[in-house]
């Protein structure tokens, strides 16, 4: 809100934080909601959702860092960036040899866990 003189109230600064805020807050909801989600296609929206949604923080954080409203912190050493990469990538091959092993057990009902052994007539997925 601007006052008579056509000045603010808070500096730009003060009235933009909150936005980078609630943005990087939004990718996090998105996010777990995507994790969360059994259907294809209300994964596919979170999914998208997400995407998006992180663009423009960047774009809003670049803007921000651009005008000098936004310090980012210290930069990280390539070591220790490829150590935690490294790291990651380790827990997803993991996870995917464990996911591996469980569906392979499952037999015919290894790629759809939703469906149970003896069903029959079964209906579409809900989207709730």
């Amino acid at each position: 809100m601007a006052t008579p003189n056509g000045s603010s109230f808070l500096p730009e600064e003060d009235l933009l934080s909150p936005i980078l805020g609630e943005l990087k807050r939004a990718v996090r909801e998105y996010t777990t909601a995507t994790t969360e989600a059994t259907c294809p296609d209300v994964r596919q929206m979170f999914t998208n959702l997400t995407t998006d949604t992180l663009s423009l923080q960047g774009e809003f954080f670049n803007m921000m860092k651009q005008q000098n409203m936004y310090t980012a912190g210290t930069h990280a050493l390539k070591y220790d960036v490829d150590k935690q990469h490294k790291q990651a990538q380790q827990s997803v091959q993991k996870t995917r040899e464990t996911i591996n092993q469980k569906t392979s057990s499952m037999g015919a009902y290894a790629h759809n866990p939703n469906v149970a052994p003896h069903a029959t007539n079964v209906s579409p997925t809900s989207y709730m």
